[in-house]
């Protein structure tokens, strides 16, 4: 086999099915953190979240819907804010996240926007994001586009989260919400919010679990001088 003079080999992990079968695994339920993008009274970002809560929760998980009223612009207030820590603690407490946002200009929102930047991808060695499960949504005023889902997408890749293949988009979403701000069951739209969810918590059952050792990373082990955990490594690739 050709050898591979450039690799620290200490730092390499053989990538092997039994580090996937933890120890022990979580007794609690799963626990999701929510967050939309609009702060209007009758915001259709929120009801979708709030449609997704529900669904969320009678599955069995633990859910904490996120309100961005009062939250700072990133670089306006310390971190240590009440709306920015409260926002990093929940990320923290997660194992999931729901993402929801109208599109607006053909992009996500600003108001979604602020949040995620106020989220690190690492402070004092926690990452509230590595590693968690993502679902993305969005809501549009006028006829079905991806722009805002596709945007998310991105940032779900840069905070280094499990994005599931499953997504939901809600054209004129004026008109799948009641008076009462409840989504229209008949609807095919709400068939498909329930599909993305029961997906969310499928695949963070199936990931939470093993959610270290899926983001370890070999040029992070070599950076920080961290053997690999969870899986036998190899002592050389010399001669193999």
């Amino acid at each position: 086999m050709t050898d591979f003079p450039a690799l620290s080999s200490e730092f390499l992990a053989l990538p092997t099915l039994d580090a996937l079968t933890p120890s022990s695994r979580a007794a609690h339920a799963p626990r999701f953190l929510l967050l939309y993008g609009s702060l209007r009274e009758r915001s259709f970002s929120r009801l979708l979240i709030e449609e997704a809560d529900r669904l969320l929760r009678s599955f069995g998980a633990e859910t904490y819907v996120y309100d961005p009223r009062g939250l700072p612009q990133p670089d306006d207030a310390s971190p240590d804010h009440p709306k920015v820590k409260e926002l990093r603690d929940a990320s923290i407490w997660s194992e999931g996240h729901v993402w929801c946002s109208p599109e607006r200009h053909g992009t996500i929102t600003g108001i979604f926007k602020s949040q995620i930047d106020w989220l690190p991808l690492e402070s004092g060695g926690v990452r509230p994001t590595q590693g968690r499960t993502l679902a993305v949504m969005q809501v549009n005023a006028g006829s079905q586009s991806f722009n805002a889902v596709n945007a998310l997408r991105i940032l779900g890749r840069w905070m280094r989260m499990i994005t599931i293949p499953n997504q939901s988009s809600v054209a004129k979403a004026y008109e799948e919400f009641d008076t009462d701000g409840r989504m229209k069951p008949s609807s095919s739209y709400y068939d498909r919010l329930v599909d993305v969810m029961e997906e969310l918590y499928k695949f963070t059952l199936l990931t939470r679990d093993n959610a270290d050792y899926l983001v370890d990373r070999y040029s992070e082990r070599k950076e920080e001088g961290r053997l690999p955990s969870g899986a036998a490594h190899l002592a050389s690739l010399q001669g193999t």
